[in-house]
């Protein structure tokens, strides 16, 4: 699929829209305006691009517990995120999903999960659908470096692979299991490696270059959309700020901060961009606006959305007691 100046331009609104979005959703946080808590995903917004610009509507994917760029670039629609997150009736769960559990099945998003490693055996649930149906539909599961020493994402990949399932796992490896350093809590140099277990294709990418990102998710679902079976992406990033908002990265050096710093996927892709002259300036610059304006939109939306009333409790849940 080549990458015309169409797909880049949009490529580039979908990072922007996943940075300023969590920027604000912090600082609603930071001024107690939203309820729970909230997993930021800036600094790694060219992996949830980069693979979801391969998907359409009748794909799928699930999500982590730091899943709002997966939303977004599945394409969810931003006011409905920003009352979600809210708690307000107007929200893609009616408000009783909040940050961790977005979904929305029309678009293929099987929600964000708060539960670390289970979008394994739900990746395999829909990706079984799909072969039993006969269709070409791939779900992709991302997930973290964390979950990736969860036993049911091992059981999830060998599954894929016995049953030849079309399946993508994508492995957001940012460097921490919240705190812990990915190279203390893993044994393999890289976790991609272990698709040689499952006998399926493994690679490891820079999870800040949207371009091999791109690659190697074209490579991976277009097998698996020809039926050849499951794939495993490794992209190594890292997030701009804690684990959960009130983290104070203390097991992060300053000189390490500095060096994620440099190498922002977003900085790096407007600059390759126009270098290649495939992006112009005031083009970069009348995304920024539109987009900058459909983050404020976004909050007054969900501000001046009404709450959910209590005699819905016990609506769109699965257990319901008298």
């Amino acid at each position: 699929m080549s990458l015309t100046k169409e797909k880049m331009l949009e490529a580039y609104a979908t990072m922007k829209k996943i940075r300023l979005f969590e920027e604000k959703v912090a600082e609603l946080f930071a001024e107690g305006k939203l309820p729970g808590f909230v997993h930021l995903y800036a600094g790694e917004e060219a992996i949830a691009t980069g693979v979801c610009a391969h998907l359409s509507e009748r794909d799928y994917i699930t999500s982590t517990h730091r899943g709002h760029g997966h939303c977004i670039a599945k394409g969810v629609d931003i006011n409905s995120m920003m009352a979600e997150v809210y708690g307000k009736v107007t929200g893609a769960c009616k408000g009783k999903g909040g940050s961790m559990h977005i979904a929305d099945v029309d678009k293929g998003m099987l929600g964000a999960n708060g539960i670390v490693g289970a979008g394994g055996p739900l990746a395999c649930g829909s990706a079984l659908m799909a072969k039993t149906l006969g269709t070409d539909q791939v779900t992709v599961c991302f997930f973290g470096d964390g979950a990736a020493e969860q036993g049911t994402m091992h059981e999830a990949m060998n599954l894929a692979c016995c049953w030849s399932l079309p399946v993508v796992f994508v492995c957001e490896n940012n460097g921490y299991a919240e705190s812990t350093p990915w190279g203390y809590h893993c044994a393999a140099k890289n976790i991609s490696d272990r698709g040689v277990a499952y006998d399926m294709p493994g690679v490891t990418v820079d999870g800040t270059d949207f371009f091999a990102i791109y690659e190697a998710a074209e490579e991976a679902i277009g097998r698996a959309r020809r039926g050849e079976g499951a794939s495993l992406i490794e992209c190594r990033g890292f997030r701009y700020y804690g684990h959960f908002e009130g983290d104070a990265m203390l097991y992060v050096t300053e000189e390490e901060k500095k060096r994620n710093r440099a190498r922002d996927p977003i900085e790096n892709f407007k600059k390759r961009a126009q270098e290649r002259e495939l992006l112009s300036a005031k083009q970069i610059a009348e995304t920024d606006a539109k987009v900058a304006a459909i983050i404020e939109e976004a909050v007054k939306y969900a501000e001046e959305s009404a709450w959910p009333d209590s005699k819905e409790v016990f609506t769109d849940v699965y257990v319901n007691y008298p």
